[in-house]
C-alpha cells in the first residue's frame, strides 16, 4: 500500500510540474528590455520621491513616455543623462526597424 501512494504521488507530481511548465511557456510575458536598461540607470533606493512606489516603477513609466527627471536621489549621479542616452538609442532602433 504505501508502495502504491508513492508512485501515485510520484506520477501526480510529475504531471503537474509538465503541466506548470507547458502553461508558463504558453503565458509568458515579454518585458520590454528599455524598462530594464532604465532600471539598472536609476540608484535603486525606491524612495517614492518620483511618485511611483519604487524604481521598477517608475522605470516602466519613463519607458511609456512619463518625464525622466523626477528621481531626486539620482540628479547628482547623473541618472537623467543615462535614461535619455537610453531612450535615444530606443527611438533610434524603432525608427530603423520600421
Amino acid at each position: 500500500m504505501v508502495i502504491y501512494s508513492a508512485v501515485l504521488l510520484g506520477g501526480l507530481g510529475f504531471a503537474f510540474g509538465l503541466f506548470l511548465s507547458y502553461v508558463s511557456e504558453k503565458f509568458k510575458v515579454e518585458e520590454d528590455p528599455t524598462v530594464q536598461l532604465i532600471l539598472e540607470a536609476l540608484p535603486g533606493i525606491n524612495c517614492g520621491a518620483c511618485g511611483y512606489p519604487g524604481c521598477e516603477g517608475y522605470a516602466k513609466a519613463i519607458a511609456k513616455g512619463d518625464k525622466y527627471d523626477k528621481c531626486l536621489p539620482g540628479k547628482k549621479n547623473g541618472v537623467e543623462e543615462r535614461i535619455k542616452e537610453i531612450l535615444a538609442n530606443k527611438n533610434a532602433n524603432s525608427v530603423h526597424s520600421h
